[in-house]
């Protein structure tokens, strides 16, 4: 049977494009593992891989034009959004040089022989290596940042780990072209080409996964297709570690006293968030515990206006037009739901952004009787919609928090001047909810950073990592240690000394 073609789409109209490249085969993917598990030696050179991941951001930053214009084309994010990815792509690549020469990452403890200690303690030496060839899913939401070039493939390359990348149908395009030039870059930083492959098709994901040259992979994008490579990973003769981001509601929490406070700013703040990027992105707040009462008919007065300003917006594909279009017709028809700016289809390629409304206690089932489908307004729904639960008493807060999966983020908003009594236990209640935990801001922008943690407990993400920040390397790393080995068949990393000038414990 001849491989089927993949086609780079334009959101705008529903039209193809162009015709980029052929869906693999399982002997294709088989030929892409095998060539980058035959490589894996090659990028043992710390030196050698920061000057790829350099050189790999310069290329992009060159190319910058030609990739924002193909990705606009794809996607409809537009060039502002993109430009501004471009740059969190290149930046993060520069900062994974930086962890590689710097050396943390290595994690190297040496304990000296102890023959007094009880038990007696031998010559212990720990590092961390590298864990093979790494399967990485790209992203639709985000052509760049969690695609080809993004976090994912930056830190499995500062690991010294090849990538194999199954690109997103929805921008293949732009797969292409991320791909051919970090595979330049490798060449002019003297590397084999084949430290990343690339290859299309539904088929060829599932066939990656269970590749059994395949060490590792990470993941980003839906509950359904996640948790099908999880358990697929999971399934193998040998398993291996799945890193997936599935899904998240990024709860918002706000206290009777910051409504009262500043009711338009919040209000106008959550539109803002929610709606940005079409609300594609990963932490957009999609569901607020707000008070009732005429400070939060402000807040939902203000939020009303910002969404109903945001304008039509083309969604990333019409697959996911029409699950947006299906998702919030089913929220809206549940009993006791209010809309105050209806979400739903725009002409026939774009959609409104908008806000559905409930009682707290039809979620808790104080208000009502059971359930009747409300469990869908705690689930998260892609797309420019948030859902606001107005509660009456803080018990309410605390047993609609109860229901809620894990996440992401989670953001509360307290009053600014003076004290808030409510602050510290919903703090305390939130923490368990999320990988990051915001105060009187909006969880839309992730910033790359030492300290950023970009997971949460399931389904937000399958493991306890983060896909941002410096610590994204450990997700493809192992420890090793050798006992009591000599000095001169130890790697250098570990050798008396410290030729190398490493950081050690």
């Amino acid at each position: 049977m001849a491989a089927e073609p993949v086609w780079s789409v334009d959101p705008r109209t529903g039209k193809p494009r162009e015709r980029v490249a052929t869906e693999a085969t399982a002997e294709d993917v088989d030929r892409s593992v095998r060539a980058a598990h035959g490589v894996r030696e090659a990028l043992a050179d710390r030196s050698v891989r920061a000057a790829l991941l350099r050189t790999a951001a310069d290329l992009l930053d060159g190319a910058g034009e030609q990739i924002i214009e193909t990705a606009d084309a794809e996607t409809a994010l537009g060039p502002v959004r993109l430009t501004g990815e471009l740059a969190r792509t290149t930046a993060q690549l520069r900062a994974f040089a930086e962890v590689v020469e710097e050396g943390s990452f290595l994690d190297i403890r040496i304990d000296p022989p102890d023959p007094g200690a009880v038990p007696p303690r031998p010559d212990l030496r720990r590092w961390k290596i590298p864990l093979g060839v790494v399967a990485v899913y790209a992203a639709s939401n985000f052509p760049l940042a969690f695609s080809v070039p993004g976090g994912d493939t930056a830190s499995a390359l500062a690991a010294g780990c090849p990538v194999v990348v199954k690109a997103h149908p929805d921008h293949p395009a732009t797969s292409e072209l991320c791909a051919s030039l970090l595979r330049r870059a490798a060449v002019k930083a003297g590397l084999p080409e084949d430290v990343l492959v690339l290859v299309h098709g539904f088929d060829a994901g599932v066939e990656l996964v269970r590749h059994p040259l395949v060490a590792a992979a990470g993941f980003t994008g839906s509950v359904r297709g996640g948790r099908a490579l999880f358990d697929a990973a999971a399934a193998r003769p040998v398993p291996i570690p799945f890193h997936g981001e599935l899904g998240s509601l990024n709860p918002v929490v706000l206290t009777t006293a910051a409504v009262e406070e500043r009711a338009e700013e919040i209000g106008a703040g959550l539109a803002g968030s929610m709606t940005l990027g079409a609300g594609q992105f990963c932490t957009k707040p999609g569901f607020v515990l707000a008070p009732s009462g005429e400070a939060g008919d402000r807040f939902l007065a203000a939020l009303a206006s910002g969404v109903s300003a945001a304008g039509p917006a083309v969604l990333l594909d019409h697959r996911m037009r029409e699950a947006f279009v299906t998702g919030v017709a089913e929220r809206a028809a549940l009993g006791g739901v209010e809309s105050p700016v209806a979400p739903g289809a725009v002409g026939a390629h774009t959609v409104g952004a908008g806000v559905l409304a409930v009682d707290a206690g039809r979620l808790t089932g104080t208000r009502g009787e059971g359930d009747d489908g409300h469990h869908l307004l705690l689930e998260e729904c892609f797309g420019p919609v948030t859902v606001v639960a107005r509660y009456d008493s803080r018990t309410e807060i605390t047993e609609v928090l109860s229901r809620l999966p894990g996440n992401l983020t989670a953001t509360l908003q307290i009053a600014e001047r003076g004290e808030d009594e409510d602050a510290a236990p919903l703090l305390a209640e939130l923490t368990p909810l999320a990988g990051r935990v915001l105060v009187n801001g909006w969880p839309t922008g992730v910033a790359v950073a030492a300290a950023q943690h970009h997971g949460g407990p399931y389904p937000a993400t399958t493991s306890t990592s983060t896909s941002v920040g410096a610590t994204a390397i450990e997700r493809w790393l192992r420890p090793v240690t050798y006992q009591s080995t000599p000095d001169r068949l130890l790697p250098p990393e570990l050798r008396d000394g410290n030729p190398l000038g490493l950081p050690r414990r």
